[in-house]
Parts: structure tokens; sequence; C-alpha cells
């Protein structure tokens, strides 16, 4: 058994390691909050505009945009957002067996993929399997749209070249902060929808200048919505995962300081009797 003085250094590195997870623990649900207030800010208008390019397809089926012409999957694309840091328990590793699952299935069919990522964490897991087109990282606790776009416009140049015929995000949705699960979201060809039903049927826009001008930058900015929209909600994610698992940490600390407690409860008691016993024999031997 370890001694008593072994045992109460380990309890103090414990005890530190529990200080710094509890207050991780409290920065993450602060940042959670905000990062909430973020994603609920963001959905109506990825919603919206949604709806609308749902409307300018079914409102003008004489014009037929580029991005929403659908093509035999010769090559395709994939936009993956992960987090820059670690400590978020199994999320990026959830996301990162999601992809793999979509890589082996287009791989099954002999259709190439290309990968575009936004993160620390999926640069440098994809990049020991495969060529990365382009990456992003760094971008912070509050992600902003223009730190995005040229990523997005490499994906989107390569769709309208004919180089990739289908466009897929990859990215965690936030459900609750129990539940974050990873989701596979078709980009391009963006699908009209069903616009909106309760419209009569002589319901149009008055463009200007033109419906195809006007229909590509809604595009554009349909995509680049969908991905801010995941890129959120992903730091949603993160938040709301590094704070169970810290949760976790500090319960698992509480746990080991007990046990180690006890042993050094033990150690000293173990280490009392044998002074009382040596104190005794020594008294003994003098008599």
């Amino acid at each position: 058994m370890a001694g008593a003085k072994e045992v109460k250094g380990k309890i103090k590195s414990v005890e530190n390691t529990q200080k710094i997870t509890k207050a991780m623990e409290m920065v993450a649900a602060s940042k959670m909050r905000k990062a909430q207030e973020r994603v609920e800010a963001a959905r109506p208008y990825a919603e919206k505009i949604r709806r609308t390019i749902g409307h300018l397809s079914h409102a003008n089926p004489d014009f037929e945009h580029p991005f929403m012409v659908k093509r035999e999957a010769k090559r395709v694309g994939m936009i993956v957002i992960s987090t820059d840091r670690g400590l978020c328990g199994g999320l990026n590793i959830n996301l990162f067996r999601k992809v793999l699952g979509e890589l082996r299935h287009w791989e099954k069919q002999n259709v190439p993929v290309d990968l575009v990522v936004v993160g620390r964490k999926a640069a440098s897991f994809f990049r020991r399997l495969k060529d990365i087109k382009a990456e992003v990282q760094d971008l912070g606790d509050a992600p902003k749209l223009e730190d995005l776009i040229g990523t997005i416009k490499v994906m989107l140049d390569d769709y309208r070249e004919s180089s990739v015929d289908r466009v897929f995000l990859m990215s965690n949705e936030f459900v609750n902060t129990m539940t974050q699960k990873p989701e596979v979201q078709q980009l391009l060809p963006v699908e009209g929808g069903d616009g909106d039903k309760e419209l009569p049927d002589y319901w149009d826009y008055i463009y200007e200048p033109d419906a195809g001008d006007l229909l590509e930058d809604i595009l554009v900015r349909y995509i680049e919505a969908q991905v801010y929209q995941g890129v959120v909600e992903n730091v949603a994610c993160e938040m709301a995962a590094r704070m169970v698992a810290m949760k976790s940490a500090s319960d698992n600390a509480g746990e080991i300081i007990d046990d180690l407690q006890l042993q050094y409860n033990k150690a000293r008691q173990a280490a009392i009797t044998q002074e009382l016993g040596e104190i005794v024999a020594g008294a003994e031997a003098v008599s």
C-alpha cells in the first residue's frame, strides 16, 4: 500500500484537475446559451429563403437554374463541419463515423468524393485519408459568414463547372443539451420544394432585373445560409457536449478523490498503529 504522503499528493493532483474541469464546465455552459441564441436567430432566415426558392421554382417553370438541375452522380463533394478544439466527448468522432460511412457508400459505386472541411479536427482527421480541396479553421465561438464564403465558393464553382454532380453538407444538429446528432443534407442540386400550397395558381413575383439573376443571387445566399447554419449549430453542439463531458470528468474526479481519501485514511491508520506498537514495545523493553 502506498504511503500516506504519496496518497495525499495524488489527492491534491486530482483536486486540481477537478477545479479545471469544473471551470471548463461553467465556461461551456455560459457559451452554450449564447450559441443557442445564434442558432435560433439563424433558423428563421434559412427557412424563409428555402420557401422563397420553392416559390420561384414553381412560379417560373420556364427557367431552370444550373444549381437546380439534377445530374447523374459521377463525382460528389462534401462539406464537413467539425470543431477546432477537443474535450467535447464523442461529438467529432460520431460525425466522422457518419462521413466515413458516406465515403464508403460512394466508393462502392465507384464515385470519387471531394472534401471541403471546416474546423481543425476535421482537417487533421481527413488529411491522413485523402486530399482536401479547401479548409477553414479557427472561426471562434461566434463565426462570421464572410469567413466561410471562400471555402463555399470552391464547391459552388466545381458544381458550376460540372466537376462535381452532388454537394452534401455533413454537420452536427443541435437537438438539446444532451443530444447532438450528425446529419447529412444535400445542398446541390437544390430541391425546389412545394412552395406555399395556400397561394393561388396565378401567384408570381415581379422580377427586377430578371428571374435568372434573382434566382442566382438567392440560390448562392441559400447555400451560404445553410453552411452558416451548420457552423453555428456545430458551435452550440460543441459547447453542450463539452459541458456534459466536463461534468462527467468532474464527477469521476470526485469518485477518485473519495477512493484515494479512503486509501489515505487506511495508510494513516496503519502508520499510527505501527507507531503505537513501537512505543509499547519500547516501554516494555525499558521496564
